[in-house]
């Protein structure tokens, strides 16, 4: 396998990874809360809706990104996303330019993966480090982890339980169709019918699998990126393996963490935020 080979098979996993990165940060903060939000994929596929609707009328790009994130904050549904796209079946818009930041894409190996991708790439990786610091030195982000521990404890101490959950949930449900309009604007710029092919629900369960650490979400979204590209690992390497059997590896891996995971219980409850699930409401 040639330099070459790896720099693309690099550069394509972190593009494929970063639909699931945004919609797993969104998810993770989200249950340090203590909510769970099982509507990822719904979310997901009606910002690619709208994020392609918007490009595809009003022909810019800005526009169709704010439009996804709005509307999946409010409404989802994987019935609703096919309903309104129907007409836009097929269909293709200009994809999200690449931008390449002072020559540094012609670093060997890293460069093209690092330094030559959009710009919501670069903004995902933003997110993944103001959460990490968010979480870690702000007195907010504290706040969000004691509410997701016990909001009891947290409303006595005056933290504003239900509005920080919802807020936690609107950042969310953003990310989610954040997450979706890439699909649709940047990484396949065309609308198909169910695009998301289950990233939502495999962000509920990267989420878990990185013990609702953000480092480890982000390094959990880039492995399913690059077990979705097997096939071109496959071509590279020569090997006579078939198609569909490489296409389901994410979702075989997603099994086999899920199946691991259920053998530590004691494990996963020490880093799961206690609260997580429960319903609460002042006075409980």
């Amino acid at each position: 396998m040639d330099l070459e080979v790896i720099t693309n098979i690099l550069y394509a996993t972190i593009r494929t990874g970063t639909p699931l990165l945004l919609v797993a940060l969104g998810e993770m903060v989200c249950e340090k809360s203590g909510t769970l939000n099982l509507g990822q994929e719904g979310m997901m596929l009606l910002g690619a809706v709208a994020g392609f609707i918007t490009m595809y009328q009003c022909d810019n790009l800005f526009i169709g990104f704010s439009v996804a994130a709005g509307l999946a904050l409010t409404i989802f549904g994987t019935g609703l996303s096919a309903f309104l796209g129907v007409d836009y079946e097929g269909k293709t818009i200009n994809a999200l330019p690449t931008l390449a930041i002072a020559g540094f894409e012609h670093i060997p190996l890293l460069g093209k993966a690092l330094f030559s991708q959009d710009a919501i790439v670069y903004l995902s990786w933003a997110l993944v480090l103001g959460a990490y610091l968010f979480f870690k030195y702000h007195r907010a982000g504290l706040a969000v982890r004691a509410i997701g521990e016990n909001p009891g404890v947290g409303n006595n101490l005056g933290l504003p339980v239900m509005r920080t959950r919802y807020l936690a949930v609107m950042f969310g449900g953003a990310m989610a169709g954040i997450a979706g309009a890439y699909l649709s604007l940047a990484y396949t710029p065309l609308w198909t019918q169910n695009m998301t092919s289950g990233r939502g629900w495999i962000a509920l369960a990267l989420v878990v699998f990185a013990s609702w650490r953000i480092e480890r979400v982000m390094l959990g979204a880039y492995l399913f990126g690059f077990a979705s590209i097997m096939h071109l690992v496959a071509q590279a390497l020569g090997l006579a393996v078939d198609s569909n059997l490489l296409a389901m590896l994410p979702y075989g891996a997603t099994l086999i963490v899920l199946i691991m995971l259920s053998k530590n219980k004691q494990k996963l409850k020490m880093y799961e935020p206690m609260w997580l699930g429960k319903p609460w409401h002042k006075g409980h």
